[in-house]
């Protein structure tokens, strides 16, 4: 009786492993996903065929053919496919909404961004989606691209969110009207992840930004309202609705208040210095028109010198301190990053908070853990704003890989699902390659580096001649692709 081995499908984590060591790496082998992730070389090959086989990644020319070759078998090489789909990012504000396509691996395509303003009209929540819809269909016909074309979507907007995507009722609509149910509106899309603004800026932060290495800090995204997105052993807290990150409690929080934002408070209470006759007058801060005078020109002004904008700097870092006390004592993270809508002016602020630190309860994080990122942008009634504060659409890209690919595709590989793969005209096999397995765990061909039938698995040699298990592998901290 002949007894059949069929070889069983890669495991979603083992996919996943290997996926997240192509991300960053410009070619990689089995050596190298062993490596990093101490996979075993059977289901690394297997896992590196899998996702070849659904077009992420592709079969570059082997160590022999590249040059590289020196001695025994050529290594099969692999790489990312960086153009086989896109990924979109949104930043959806209270009064603009902006939309970035990107390939796999994050960068930009060339056009594919388009911004719009919102206005009073878009206060209706149908209109709003149509809207962001409008802006997204925009961005990939400006890149050239369909919704055929997305694998993973990612939208941020300033309201709090739960894992599902949904946001809570709020009084008076607010948080509806900024997530008109995008998750059931974006559901053509293969993977979609909806998030609250500052969460998003927190993912960028970690990836990219003032907090690469840290596992526990916080993002503070400080332009007109405060909102953070919290980051505690490695993952963004949510809560039941949501609600981590809200800032709804520093209205009980004496020397707070409410959770206006450093620019809206330092425009307000610059302002007050101006209408109570306690700047100069022949000063800069007098001059600027009453219509003029936003948080932005107030801390461009301190961080040109003005003596009466650092007055009012140092009240608003007064504040700061106080924030980033009751963040510290909450969540014990180990730095703070203040971001969003404020550039220039904002070290002083950071200054003044350090500063002032020492005369605040000591709980949190040091003075010294307090960083700023200043923002590119930013519109009056955002909380956040620019690239540089985490980055609006660039965060949201990071969104979309980081949480909409790798969380939503080890979901639907888990099921047996494959990736809308480019058309095969698109994805040309190296002279040579057979068949690999699929992502349900079919073979095209013949396995790589087959055994003979009937053989032992691999293994040391006894002295009486019999194969013993192999030694289990050590395995320490994992190295990065």
């Amino acid at each position: 009786m002949t007894t059949q081995h069929h070889r069983a499908a890669p495991r979603p984590a083992s996919l996943d492993a290997v996926l997240s060591c192509a991300w960053d790496a410009a070619e990689l082998t089995a050596s190298d996903v062993i490596a990093a992730t101490g996979l075993t070389r059977s289901t690394a090959i297997e896992a590196l065929d899998a996702l070849t086989a659904t077009g992420l990644l592709r079969e570059l020319p082997n160590a022999r053919e590249a040059g590289a070759y020196r001695k025994g078998r050529p290594a099969r090489r692999f790489g990312l496919r960086a153009d086989a789909a896109v990924l979109v990012g949104v930043d959806s504000g209270q009064v603009h909404v902006t939309a970035t396509v990107a390939d796999l691996r994050g960068a930009p395509l060339p056009l594919g961004t388009t911004r719009a303003v919102l206005g009073p009209e878009h206060d209706d929540p149908a209109v709003r989606r149509a809207a962001v819809l409008a802006a997204v269909d925009a961005a990939l016909a400006a890149a050239g691209r369909t919704r055929a074309d997305v694998l993973a979507l990612c939208a941020g907007v300033p309201a709090p969110v739960n894992t599902h995507g949904d946001s809570p009722r709020h009084p008076d609509g607010f948080w509806d009207r900024m997530n008109p149910g995008l998750r059931d509106a974006f559901a053509w899309a293969p993977l979609v992840r909806v998030e609250n603004d500052a969460s998003l800026a927190a993912v960028a932060e970690g990836t990219h930004g003032a907090a690469v290495g840290s596992r526990n800090y916080v993002a503070l995204l400080a332009g007109e309202r405060l909102g953070a997105g919290v980051v505690v052993d490695g993952r963004v807290l949510h809560g039941a609705h949501g609600g981590v990150g809200e800032m709804v409690a520093f209205d009980l929080v004496e020397g707070v208040g409410a959770a206006y934002g450093l620019g809206a408070r330092a425009a307000e209470w610059a302002a007050d210095a101006v209408a109570r006759g306690e700047v100069s007058p022949g000063g800069r801060l007098a001059a600027v028109a009453a219509a003029e005078l936003d948080g932005r020109r107030v801390l461009e002004l301190a961080a040109h010198g003005d003596p009466d904008a650092l007055r009012v700097v140092e009240r608003v870092g007064a504040m700061l301190a106080r924030v980033v006390s009751v963040l510290g004592s909450m969540f014990d993270p180990e730095r703070i990053v203040v971001s969003g809508a404020v550039s220039a002016g904002v070290q002083q602020v950071v200054e003044a908070a350090r500063g002032a630190a020492a005369g605040v309860a000591p709980a949190g994080p040091r003075a010294r853990d307090l960083t700023a990122r200043g923002g590119r942008g930013g519109h009056r009634g955002d909380r956040g704003g620019g690239r540089g504060g985490a980055g609006a659409s660039a965060g949201r890209v990071g969104g979309a890989r980081g949480g909409g690919v790798r969380g939503g595709l080890r979901a639907r590989l888990s099921a047996g699902a494959a990736v809308r793969p480019p058309p095969a005209a698109a994805r040309p096999r190296p002279p040579g390659a057979g068949g690999g397995a699929s992502a349900t765990g079919a073979s095209g061909g013949a396995p790589p580096y087959p055994r003979a039938p009937g053989s032992a698995p691999r293994g040391r040699r006894t002295s009486r001649g019999r194969r013993a298990p192999r030694r289990p592998r050590a395995r320490g901290p994992a190295p990065r692709c």
